[in-house]
């Protein structure tokens, strides 16, 4: 069967360095700017530059969960069993005593298993330890000398992600000059440049938690390297005897890529499609090429599926029994799966939700092409639902239809840029909630493997038209003008990124500015006002933050009504602030929206417990016995079962000589809690009163 002529790339224009070495000296090789090791020494040292400012971050989004209150990645090497046959937030959600939040559910034990090999090394805990710590870090947070601890970590944990990222760029230049550019090895250079400065990958390189997308990549490129070699020797006369080494690293990388992350699924057609473009074979026997491969796919997923089998609720014995601790706790919880939290799409109608799907991956390309501003959240309203009356989402058809024809007609042509779209579309499938449900409409990280294949298409594109210009020596100014440009301009966007990726407070203050009617932006602001106004001594200032945490919870609350988190947290800021009432009926809301929400009976103790203080240092203090009690029976109208209310209206009754009162609190009390100390002893007494002083009245 005759095969389609394979589309030439632009021949290059011989280069001056390449000239043919004086025989002066016959041993010294000139160094040239085609050269790999040139290029990837150049492309290492702006990729270092551009994020050399990351090393000084400290911990932002999801770091937390996943490492520093992952009890297995706290055990270092002990814990790896436990990461590698549970799922990725198991820790977290133990100690949380919830189920699998994330529909689906998140296998990448490989990043994880990296945390616990750097942790070893940073100090591991006993699995005893290990659990408390976390368990501690979920509901309080951390204390000063944990945290200046975990910050330092933090600092060498970032400096690992660079070098990760610079090595997966490198190897990305590798299979750009050896497969996919091959006889235009500056197409190579420019599209790994264009890929290692983009701004948006920002996220993925100064979020350590993020070292799964890395990662991914980087085994993505080795797989498809190692299986290209394997298939080269097969048909090279150099090589009489095909070595399997070759599979067996490309079968290995594949199955490490699996680990990483989800989008290794996309090799099943981009393997083929490899063989079919660059090794000229049919699509029949790119298909058989493939076929080894399938059983490492069968092996991940007989392994994802026992350990589905094997994730089950975990309980924990740990109990909140101060309002200190209920901020951090609360701004962790993620919601129900009926909720906007979870699915971004639960208030659109089908028709609403595919029409903002389909302008969400134009908002990517958007990004991609123009990547200001940045954000780290585009939850909930922060993309605001479309219909298709909107012009974006037919824009979006159009576009994203042409993509497609044009990988029909590139296919059939051989074209590079057929494997270019390919991967920009095939990952880009995977991250638009078309196929799976993400719990959010976007995020940034998640377009970092579609970019390789932007990047391949840019660069490709401005090489053709740097060879259409002339003469020669403008087309070759013109070009590295170009070049220049988006160099200098990305790295100012990089650094500057960074910088807002060094702490949460950091990360969240400015990101709210960019989304303003995101909810959980809101949200997560308010958390750093209230956080700031815990830290601050003068009460103005903090009085200042609070006000604005509560006007950040507002208008999450405003957003979504149903958002009970905010509830919880705008509930706190009212006590802190001294407004009890508001505070009750923010708590009472949350009781009507989910009766046996997790935590809530906790927010109702503290909140009584206030009017024992407040009944305590406020009336019987001075010995205004009448308005003590009035002050713990109001508290009564919050917890009813608060055995200190109970306890205190005793005492204040018998002190008031209102014995038969002061014996119905003490057998109250102890009703509640039968070990109650005191209390038995003050209920003889009341009894003793009451047979002694038969006209003590009642208080009405």
């Amino acid at each position: 069967m005759s095969q389609k002529k394979k589309h030439p790339l632009p021949e290059s224009k011989k280069s001056p360095t390449s000239a043919t070495i004086p025989p002066s000296q016959p041993f010294t090789k000139r160094l040239s700017f085609s050269d790999f090791k040139v290029q990837a020494a150049i492309i290492g040292l702006i990729a270092f530059v551009f994020y050399f400012n990351s090393f000084f971050n400290e911990f932002a989004l999801d770091d937390d969960n996943v490492i520093i209150e992952n009890e297995y990645v706290q055990e270092g090497f002990a814990g790896l069993p436990k990461i590698f046959t549970t799922d990725a937030y198991d820790s977290y959600y133990r100690h949380l005593n919830t189920t699998n939040l994330v529909s689906g559910g998140r296998y990448r034990p490989l990043s994880i298993a990296t945390f616990a090999i750097e942790q070893q090394f940073f100090g591991a805990l006993s699995h005893e330890e290990a659990d408390s710590f976390a368990t501690h870090t979920v509901i309080v947070g951390l204390n000063g000398s944990e945290e200046k601890k975990i910050i330092q970590d933090m600092h060498i944990r970032h400096v690992v992600n660079v070098m990760l990222y610079i090595i997966s760029v490198i190897v990305l230049l590798y299979l750009l000059r050896t497969i996919i550019f091959k006889k235009e090895p500056f197409i190579a250079f420019l599209a790994t440049l264009l890929f290692a400065i983009h701004p948006i990958h920002t996220e993925v390189v100064a979020n350590v938690k993020s070292r799964d997308e890395i990662m991914s990549l980087l085994f993505m490129c080795l797989t498809l390297i190692f299986a290209y070699k394997y298939e080269e020797q097969k048909t090279n006369s150099k090589f009489p005897k095909t070595n399997p080494k070759w599979l067996l690293l490309g079968m290995l990388c594949y199955f490490l890529t699996f680990l990483s992350k989800e989008y290794a699924i996309t090799l099943i057609f981009l393997l083929p499609l490899m063989f079919y473009l660059f090794k000229d074979y049919s699509i029949s026997k790119s298909v058989n090429a493939f076929l080894p491969y399938l059983f490492v796919v069968a092996a991940y997923f007989a392994i994802r599926m026992y350990v589905a089998v094997q994730m089950a609720e975990h309980n924990t014995d740990g109990q909140i029994t101060s309002l200190q601790g209920l901020l951090s706790f609360f701004s962790k919880i993620k919601p129900s799966d009926k909720d906007v939290m979870a699915d971004p799409y639960y208030l659109a109608t089908p028709a609403q939700k595919i029409a903002t799907e389909i302008t969400t991956s134009l908002n990517y390309l958007r990004l991609l092409i123009f990547p200001y501003p940045l954000s780290s959240d585009y939850s909930y309203n922060a993309i605001p639902y479309k219909d298709f009356s909107n012009l974006l989402v037919w824009l979006s058809i159009v576009v994203h239809g042409a993509l497609i024809a044009l990988i029909i007609m590139l296919f059939r042509m051989r074209h590079v840029l057929c494997f270019a779209i390919a991967f920009y579309l095939l990952h880009l499938l995977l991250i638009n909630n078309f196929i799976f449900n993400l719990g959010g409409t976007m995020g940034e990280r998640l377009i970092y493997h579609s970019s390789v294949g932007f990047a391949l298409a840019l660069a490709y594109l401005i090489y053709i038209g740097y060879q259409r210009l002339k003469p020669a020596s403008a087309g070759k100014a013109s070009i590295v003008a170009l070049i220049a440009v988006i160099v200098i301009l990305c790295g100012i966007q990089t650094i500057a990124r960074n910088a807002d990726w060094k702490s949460n407070t950091t990360l969240f203050l400015h990101d709210v500015k960019v989304v303003p009617n995101s909810v959980v932006a809101n949200k997560y602001a308010a958390v750093c006002f209230s956080i700031l106004a815990s830290h601050q001594k003068d009460e103005k200032q903090k009085t200042d933050y609070l006000r604005k945490a509560l006007d950040h919870y507002s208008k999450a609350i405003a957003l979504d009504d149903a958002y009970i988190l905010a509830y919880l947290n705008r509930s706190k800021v009212y006590y802190l602030l001294g407004m009890i009432d508001s505070s009750l009926a923010d708590l009472n809301k949350v009781k009507k929206i989910s009766l046996n929400y997790p935590g809530l009976k906790e927010m109702f103790t503290g909140l009584a417990n206030h009017y024992v203080e407040s009944g305590l240092n406020n009336y019987a203090k001075y010995e205004n016995y009448s308005g003590a009690i009035a002050e713990f029976k109001k508290g009564l109208l919050v917890d009813s079962t608060n055995a200190d209310l109970w306890f205190n209206i005793g005492v204040s009754c018998y002190l008031n000589k209102q014995y038969n009162e002061a014996v119905f609190a003490f057998k109250k009390t102890l009703q509640l809690n039968p070990v109650y100390k005191n209390a038995q002893l003050y209920l003889q007494g009341a009894i003793d009163m009451v047979k002694t002083n038969p006209s003590a009245t009642h208080v009405k």
